[in-house]
């Protein structure tokens, strides 16, 4: 490959481990997801609200970096399943609230040793696992720039 298309090679793209490690440290939760009935992002949505309840959809889509459109459907499904409730704001309809129900509640306790057996798997030393969290997010808050904006 002429060097005018090294800019294409796979192997000089940041994006391409990012999402190839993405996928496979996601995977590894698979298996314990299809027991509990629930999927990846379902359980980040469990997380944010385990963390703090009563959010909006909006400050639920800020910490998860999800739009939406996106969300909505998701926060429907969970709702049908008696996960969580959905109420509209009395003072602006256009706002709605998130909170969970004793059975949203009750899966924490099923969750709770997820994370360290996906950790498990991971084999980085603390500093490069701290190291690579700091870096994840740097992108996340602004190191990539939006021409978009």
């Amino acid at each position: 490959m002429t060097e005018k298309y090294d800019c294409l090679r796979l192997d000089h793209q940041i994006c391409f481990p990012l999402y190839a490690a993405a996928r496979k440290v996601t995977g590894r939760y698979t298996p314990y997801f299809r027991e509990l009935g629930i999927t990846y992002t379902q359980y980040i949505v469990f997380m944010a609200l385990w963390q703090q309840d009563d959010q909006t959809v909006s400050e639920i889509c800020t910490k998860l970096y999800l739009d939406s459109g996106t969300l909505t459907p998701l926060l429907k499904k969970m709702e049908e399943r008696g996960w969580l409730k959905r109420t509209r704001s009395k003072e602006d309809e256009r706002i709605v609230r998130i909170t969970l129900t004793e059975e949203g509640w009750a899966l924490r306790d099923r969750c709770l040793e997820i994370p360290a057996m996906v950790g498990s798997c991971i084999h980085l030393s603390q500093k490069d696992a701290e190291d690579l969290y700091r870096i994840l997010h740097l992108l996340l808050e602004g190191a990539i720039y939006d021409s978009e904006e």
